[in-house]
């Protein structure tokens, strides 16, 4: 069998996809090389390329660990196949248990406390009204657990308990697996589409910021969605423009302060323009599209595939969008990368703010994957000349910038020599 035939069938083949890994989670290297020796201690012949080595074997914990996953993960899968009676709690109950005996494992005390007044509710109000009161403290437990040692449920756990929470609608639990990068690449379509179908605008962001290898099918999902939504949709995009309204108001807030020392007013006062830049004349939805600009994790090929793939209306509602940018690069031109703004100052969405290099490098694809489209859409004509105008501006000025500061260079050399 050839390697091309070799690869062609393991693509084929199911099996990797429905049977759990043997090797689920990182495995601890705790005293493993200490029993490590070669089979053959005489130095071998120098003719022998190879020497094997014995005594390797995996600690006992991370068996256990191994061993409680394949038997978590059998008992969710079959309760997933019929969630019509499979409810939050139970589910929530199941995972707590799980986390639970893997925090004992790994030495992470559980709060017995927050146990006891769960039984108390229940004896002198019933399960039911018990439910009530305590559902949304369990659920903020469990994400607490996954903060801690979700890394340990493993791959095949952690896409199960997704499928879970995403059929039982469990949002906050979603956004912590994603949020703490548990959810394998593999299941990054189904989740895209999920969140696509269930109109989760904010979980669409962070899985941009979070995931690192979107294909072209989840890109275009998420560009469909975002350039031409829904009514429904839009009314879930609030959430989002409501979290750079709170940035925003926190960056003035700053600025305000006199307290603050002199370089983090200016860090301050930089960050309230880029903001203030990102903020204004942006629809909700145009919020959600500033996370694909600026991230660096998504892939070029892939983008240019997506992005060759829209239909004349998404182009149209694109180009408007970026001839937005292009605009205010232009109006204010001070405007521009402000990285110390999230450790200085907490002001982390200056982070996810597109620069003028991706707004300029976003148009080019466009232009040229959908050049012949665009040709024919004459509604689109001017605000692509009202683009090259602006674009000739820019260039003009970074030419003269260019200019000065290389004759600023030159004077700085002969002060230097002198």
């Amino acid at each position: 069998m050839t390697l091309l035939e070799s690869i062609s069938n393991a693509t084929a083949s199911q099996e990797r996809v429905d049977s759990l890994s043997e090797y689920p989670f990182p495995l601890s290297q705790d005293g493993v090389f200490a029993n490590v020796k070669p089979k053959v201690e005489e130095s071998p012949h120098l003719g022998t390329l190879i020497n094997p080595i014995t005594g390797w074997e995996i600690s006992g914990s991370d068996a256990e660990l191994i061993k409680m996953g394949k038997s978590f993960a059998s008992k969710l899968k079959s309760k997933l196949k019929d969630t019509n009676r499979f409810d939050k709690g139970e589910f929530l109950s199941m995972l707590k248990q799980f986390m639970e005996k893997i925090g004992e494992k790994v030495g992470v005390e559980k709060e017995e406390e927050m146990k006891d007044l769960v039984e108390n509710t229940e004896l002198l109000m019933g399960k039911d009204v018990a439910g009530l009161v305590w559902g949304d403290k369990a659920c903020s437990d469990v994400q607490k657990m996954v903060e801690k040692s979700g890394v340990l449920m493993g791959r095949d756990v952690c896409g199960l308990v997704l499928k879970g929470c995403v059929g039982l609608e469990m949002w906050e639990l979603v956004e912590t697996l994603v949020s703490n990068s548990l959810v394998d690449h593999s299941l990054n379509g189904y989740l895209v589409s999920s969140l696509v179908e269930k109109q989760r605008s904010d979980l669409l962001c962070v899985v941009i910021k979070q995931a690192s290898d979107l294909g072209a099918s989840e890109l275009l999902s998420i560009l469909k969605y975002f350039l031409c939504p829904s009514k429904e949709a839009v009314s879930t995009m609030v959430k989002v423009r409501e979290e750079w309204d709170r940035e925003a108001l926190l960056a003035i807030e700053k600025l305000s302060n006199k307290e603050v020392s002199k370089k983090s007013r200016a860090v301050a006062e930089e960050a309230c323009i880029l903001l203030m830049v990102a903020h204004d004349g942006f629809s909700p939805s145009e919020m959600c599209l500033h996370y694909l600009l600026a991230s660096s994790d998504v892939d070029e090929v892939m983008f240019s595939s997506a992005v060759s793939k829209l239909n004349g209306n998404e182009m149209r509602s694109f180009i408007r969008y970026l001839s937005k940018w292009m605009k205010k690069y232009e109006r204010l031109p001070q405007a521009g990368p402000c990285p110390k703004a999230a450790s200085m100052l907490g002001l982390k969405l200056c982070d996810w703010v597109p620069t003028l290099e991706d707004v300029t490098k976003c148009l080019g694809v466009i232009i040229d994957e959908n050049f012949s489209t665009l040709a024919l859409h004459s509604d689109l004509h001017e605000e692509l000349k009202a683009i090259e105008r602006v674009a000739d501006g820019l260039a003009s000025e970074s030419k003269l910038c260019c200019f000065v500061a290389n004759v600023a260079e030159r004077l700085k050399l002969g002060d230097a020599r002198n």
